[in-house]
């Protein structure tokens, strides 16, 4: 019996699909506030590298938005760049139903259900950005151009003020 490839779903399709990587596992409390800052502390990487995932409902649909620790997520934009008129953030269980992943280790890579994606695009101008890669306490590091490729996803300016 061909034994089950490790790891996530994230890291599984980085994998088969030959993708540049790197793993880095840390330790913050999920609960912990400024969680982002936090996590870009423990890694020793610029917060403008890391990027959180989000699962919106626009327009009754779920979309994932990726955009980095710094700021928040602006609905309003998420909601233009999908092509719809209203967002707000979807409710926990349908997001971690959709995705496969609990909050907190949300990957925009290898999700249950695939879905539209907007990432923002202060990630065009990095050569490494940092997501999660599927669990709680690990990011994966790879170009912005891959998981733009892996996602099918639209880049707009869809980060709102600070956080």
């Amino acid at each position: 019996m061909a034994k089950k490839a490790a790891g996530t779903p994230a890291t599984v399709l980085l994998t088969t699909e030959r993708v540049a990587h790197s793993l880095h596992p840390y330790e913050v409390s999920p609960d912990a506030p400024n969680y982002g800052a936090l996590v870009a502390r423990a890694l020793g990487v610029a917060p403008e590298r890391l990027f959180k995932t989000l699962v919106a409902e626009v327009d009754g649909a779920l979309v994932v938005g990726v955009v980095p620790v710094t700021g928040d997520l602006d609905l309003k934009a998420l909601a233009a760049a999908a092509g719809g008129k209203r967002a707000a953030l979807a409710d926990r269980a349908a997001a971690e139903r959709s995705s496969g992943y609990v909050r907190g280790g949300i990957s925009p890579l290898g999700q249950r259900k695939r879905l539209p994606t907007v990432i923002d695009d202060t990630a065009s101008g990095l050569d490494l950005m940092y997501v999660s890669a599927g669990r709680r306490g690990l990011q994966v590091s790879l170009a912005p151009a891959d998981l733009i490729r892996l996602t099918s996803a639209i880049v707009a300016p869809i980060r709102g003020a600070g956080s």
